[in-house]
């Protein structure tokens, strides 16, 4: 476990980014030249206490112990350090994922579309609309859902995958199991990226058929499985503990010859979180910059809307959703998964716009 962890904060953005990075008064986030930081947020762990931070600017570190300074010099690395595009998705500008639910029982959309021409039909809407990555997925992982047979989740996906990657073959298809089974039968038919919830936890095979396949994955946070991860769930420090989970798999895939280039961060928002866990998580987002790698969040229609809320819930929580989303883009998140791909598209470039414009 480590001693200390680091958050990029007091963002710049546009021309003004540029001008503090030239006169190295600032750093570029993510080697983003549109978006710069000065000072950094210090997270302590303490033992059977709650983790104390302290905001420094980036030049005044030196008052940390050595084994300190030595940590937050290696995060500024990574939190600097420009991200390689993965299947031709550069991370310069924010990506948008469509969720493509083909199941009868998933937790927003369940059996809208899980028909096979209201699937394709839906999945082209959301292309047309600004969808970057169509994830695709034949079990729902709801609170309290239970696992499905192997065989009946790809069959399920895969004629709608065949189809769009013959009609889409520059959309990017990613793949929502936890199933090695799947993943490789996914794989076999062209399938981009996979979406693993459960952190490659849930199958030990999981693994083997990324790394033979040098498949990139979206590693995913989880606590629990989703039969029971919304009772009680409990962490000393969320942010801070998932953390330390993407860190360690991280490390476990560099060991084992896996290149950590191609792996994508998503600390799970409602899976095995209560809303002060998520809060925590999406109020300092920009930590997970630390791991090197591009971030991507799932706010989407999800519960801690309606619990911030109360009684101006609505079905699709589109405001509460875009709020997050929006969030996110401002602390250097690279990708979002949504379901109302063109609505939150609209929002992404009018305040992209706005935020890049001085």
């Amino acid at each position: 476990m480590r001693e200390c962890y680091t958050r990029p904060c007091n963002f710049y953005y546009g021309n003004r980014a540029r001008q503090l990075i030239k006169k190295k008064k600032a750093l570029s986030l993510a080697g983003n030249l549109n978006i710069a930081f000065d000072k950094l947020e210090v997270f302590k762990r303490r033992r059977k206490k709650a983790s104390q931070s302290e905001i420094c600017s980036i030049n005044k570190i030196d008052h940390f112990s050595k084994k300190m300074i030595f940590t937050i010099k290696n995060d500024i690395k990574k939190i600097t350090s420009k991200r390689e595009s993965i299947l031709g998705l550069k991370f310069n500008e924010p990506k948008i994922m469509g969720v493509l639910n083909v199941t009868p029982d998933s937790f927003s959309d369940g059996g809208l579309f899980f028909k096979e021409s209201k699937a394709y039909a839906q999945a082209d809407l959301m292309i047309k609309n600004g969808a970057k990555i169509i994830d695709i997925g034949g079990e729902s992982t709801k609170p309290g859902s239970k696992v499905i047979n192997q065989k009946i989740e790809w069959d399920r996906v895969k004629n709608i995958i065949r189809k769009l990657k013959k009609k889409f073959p520059r959309i990017a298809l990613s793949l929502d199991t936890r199933k090695s089974y799947v993943m490789k039968k996914g794989i076999e038919n062209k399938v981009d990226i996979i979406n693993d919830v459960s952190g490659l936890k849930f199958d030990e095979n999981a693994f083997n058929v990324i790394k033979l396949t040098k498949t990139p994955f979206i590693l995913h946070h989880m606590q629990g499985t989703p039969d029971v991860m919304q009772k009680n769930p409990k962490y000393n420090d969320a942010l801070l503990d998932i953390f330390d989970f993407f860190e360690e798999k991280i490390n476990f895939c560099l060991r084992n010859k896996y290149n950590n280039k191609f792996i994508i961060v998503d600390p799970g928002i409602g899976f095995g979180k209560n809303l002060k866990h998520n809060l925590r998580i999406m109020s300092k987002i920009a930590t997970f910059h630390s791991l090197g790698c591009p971030i991507l969040i799932g706010t989407s229609r999800k519960r801690f809307i309606e619990h911030i809320v109360t009684k101006f819930d609505t079905p699709d929580r589109t405001g509460g959703t875009l709020a997050s989303v929006l969030y996110g883009l401002s602390q250097g998140v690279q990708l979002f998964r949504v379901h109302n791909v063109k609505e939150i598209n609209q929002g992404i470039l009018v305040f992209n716009k706005i935020l890049n414009t001085n």
